[in-house]
């Protein structure tokens, strides 16, 4: 019998007042490898790095967890190797919780042709803005899994439930999440309702093979996992995804398996819908499992799924932006390649602080991109990690302290100032 003792677990904290579709809470997320303090933004480390940072880097913007992706170390440099190494955590040297997605956003993205998979605007788009042509697509999907060609040398190979959790397994990560058919906003509504329905029944393969695998492997830390709702903008698609999802959750358990240990939330989100859709989501969870909320950019997006009740979430968006000289302050995001920067001395956002602004000038880094050197995108990306960190860390303290709305309005109000 595996002893369940050190399994992930969730305590929830402060609830905001509770409403339809409004559901935000403070918590802690107890795993093997330390705790999250939610709510909390996880940064992302693609291939077990976040790039341009070392984890001593990341650890001093003070992220709680890192999460990484099954599909990149699947192909390099191999879920044997990061499973000899110890784990992911120990492989890349980060002490603390690790997340890994189950690479079905990769292999649909990459593999399928999607150009603007998660384009959170898609006014003007066309199905062929989104999705490559037939001919240009690296995948194909059926009932059973995906097969899919390697980005890297073109490589066959094939993703089904029960490979993306051996691979899972072997990366070692505290959370992992169910694999799952990602879609677009332009998909049709019928194709929509197979895919949930295909999402499902994967879900209920990936709670039969983690269950098997951690049997098989009684001296490894256990991991949780989550399944992930799908739905895309049908409101009665994503409240029948969490019923699914719940009711193989009873069904392993009443068999003696285990169940999962919280929810993603994927698909493709409209900017102007994501308060909504993920309250549709968080209007059917129990409210004693976590949730995390997968790819988000913006600071006002973050209060938005805050509100709605995403415990967690992930986003590239601020090592993108950084490596290309974009920073957020206070007043909003300015770009330090910009001319003015060139003879400014103060630091990136004084009233912020933080180690980049209290060590490096605007004009410094603006040097630094204009010579292309790599440190401009690792001292943006260390600030930019930092600001949201602090950022939903404030949120956090505002809901526990009982004045969130005034923390919401004032941030925002400030930071979209200049868009008025």
């Amino acid at each position: 019998m595996t002893d369940f003792s050190h399994d992930t677990t969730f305590e929830v904290g402060t609830q905001l007042e509770p409403a339809p579709g409004r559901h935000g809470r403070t918590g802690v997320i107890h795993t093997p490898h330390g705790d999250i303090q939610t709510p909390a933004f996880i940064p992302v480390a693609t291939k077990a790095t976040v790039k341009t940072l070392t984890p001593e880097q990341v650890h001093s913007t003070g992220a709680q967890a890192m999460l990484s992706n099954a599909y990149h170390l699947y192909l390099q440099p191999g879920p044997d190797i990061v499973d000899e190494a110890g784990g992911v955590a120990a492989f890349e040297n980060w002490h603390g919780p690790t997340y890994t997605d189950s690479g079905g956003f990769q292999v649909m993205s990459l593999g399928v042709g999607f150009k603007k998979v998660l384009a959170m605007d898609t006014a003007g788009l066309t199905d062929a803005d989104i999705r490559a042509a037939n001919k240009d697509r690296m995948a194909r999907v059926d009932d059973d899994g995906v097969d899919f060609k390697s980005v890297i040398d073109g490589s066959s190979h094939r993703f089904t439930p029960e490979v993306s959790m051996q691979i899972q397994h072997q990366l070692g990560a505290d959370i992992m999440f169910a694999f799952d058919e990602l879609t677009t906003l332009v998909d049709t509504r019928t194709y929509q309702e197979h895919s949930v329905e295909r999402t499902r029944r994967w879900a209920r393969r990936c709670l039969v093979e983690h269950d098997r695998l951690t049997a098989a492997r009684p001296d490894k830390p256990l991991q949780s996992l989550w399944g992930v709702v799908q739905g895309a903008q049908y409101e009665d698609l994503r409240r029948s995804a969490v019923h699914g999802l719940l009711d193989l959750d009873r069904e392993a358990r009443d068999e003696g398996r285990r169940g999962f240990g919280g929810f993603g939330i994927g698909g493709a989100l409209e900017k102007e819908n994501l308060g909504t859709i993920v309250g549709w989501v968080t209007d059917e969870l129990p409210v004693s499992m976590p949730r995390h909320l997968l790819g988000i950019s913006e600071p006002d997006d973050i209060f938005t799924a805050v509100e709605a009740g995403a415990d967690t979430f992930d986003c590239v968006a601020p090592t993108r932006l950084g490596r290309r000289g974009g920073v957020y302050t206070l007043d909003g995001r300015m770009n330090l390649a910009g001319a003015r920067f060139k003879r400014d001395f103060s630091g990136v956002d004084e009233e912020f602080g933080g180690y980049v602004s209290e060590n490096y000038s605007r004009a410094y880094i603006h040097h630094l991109l204009k010579a292309k050197e790599f440190l401009a995108g690792t001292l943006c990306t260390m600030h930019n990690l930092e600001f949201m960190i602090r950022l939903v860390d404030n949120i956090r303290l505002a809901i526990d302290a009982g004045d969130y709305e005034a923390y919401r309005d004032e941030f925002l109000g400030r930071y979209y100032a200049g868009n008025k």
